[in-house]
Protein backbone atom coordinates (compact mmCIF):
# COMPACT_ATOMS: atom_id res chain seq x y z
CA UNK A 1 0.00 0.00 0.00
CA UNK A 2 2.98 2.43 0.52
CA UNK A 3 4.55 1.78 -2.63
CA UNK A 4 1.08 2.74 -4.30
CA UNK A 5 1.04 5.72 -2.47
CA UNK A 6 4.30 7.07 -3.54
CA UNK A 7 3.49 6.39 -7.00
CA UNK A 8 0.36 8.21 -6.58
CA UNK A 9 2.31 11.07 -5.25
CA UNK A 10 4.82 10.99 -7.77
CA UNK A 11 2.16 11.35 -10.49
CA UNK A 12 0.01 13.97 -8.85
CA UNK A 13 3.71 16.03 -9.03
CA UNK A 14 3.91 15.23 -12.56
CA UNK A 15 0.73 16.13 -13.18
CA UNK A 16 1.17 19.53 -11.67
CA UNK A 17 4.05 20.56 -12.80
CA UNK A 18 2.73 19.38 -16.37
CA UNK A 19 0.04 21.88 -16.11
CA UNK A 20 2.69 24.68 -14.57
CA UNK A 21 4.38 24.39 -18.31
CA UNK A 22 0.77 24.66 -20.00
CA UNK A 23 -0.15 27.49 -18.31
CA UNK A 24 2.69 29.15 -18.57
CA UNK A 25 3.31 28.37 -22.24
CA UNK A 26 -0.40 29.10 -23.39
CA UNK A 27 -0.17 32.74 -21.41
CA UNK A 28 3.47 33.96 -22.06
CA UNK A 29 4.28 32.51 -25.88
CA UNK A 30 1.53 34.70 -27.54
CA UNK A 31 3.49 37.40 -25.78
CA UNK A 32 7.20 36.39 -26.91
CA UNK A 33 6.12 35.61 -30.05
CA UNK A 34 4.58 39.64 -30.84
CA UNK A 35 7.06 41.05 -29.18
CA UNK A 36 9.41 39.06 -31.91
CA UNK A 37 7.25 40.21 -34.59
CA UNK A 38 7.16 44.10 -33.84
CA UNK A 39 10.75 43.92 -33.39
CA UNK A 40 11.26 42.14 -37.28
CA UNK A 41 8.57 44.68 -38.95
CA UNK A 42 9.88 47.96 -36.96
CA UNK A 43 13.69 46.44 -38.80
CA UNK A 44 12.38 46.88 -42.30
CA UNK A 45 11.85 49.94 -44.22
CA UNK A 46 10.32 49.67 -47.76
CA UNK A 47 12.49 52.25 -50.03
CA UNK A 48 10.87 54.48 -52.27
CA UNK A 49 11.56 51.88 -55.23
CA UNK A 50 9.47 49.59 -53.36
CA UNK A 51 12.22 47.48 -52.14
CA UNK A 52 12.70 45.88 -48.34
CA UNK A 53 16.13 46.78 -47.00
CA UNK A 54 16.81 45.68 -43.58
CA UNK A 55 18.26 48.61 -40.89
CA UNK A 56 20.89 48.08 -38.76
CA UNK A 57 21.48 49.71 -35.81
CA UNK A 58 23.27 48.69 -32.47
CA UNK A 59 22.09 48.80 -28.68
CA UNK A 60 24.61 51.34 -26.72
CA UNK A 61 25.78 48.56 -24.94
CA UNK A 62 27.36 47.10 -27.75
CA UNK A 63 29.80 49.59 -27.99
Amino acid sequence: MKEATGELNMTLVTVIAVAAILAFVTFFVPQILNSIKNKWNNDKEIGEDGNISYVEYYDEAFR
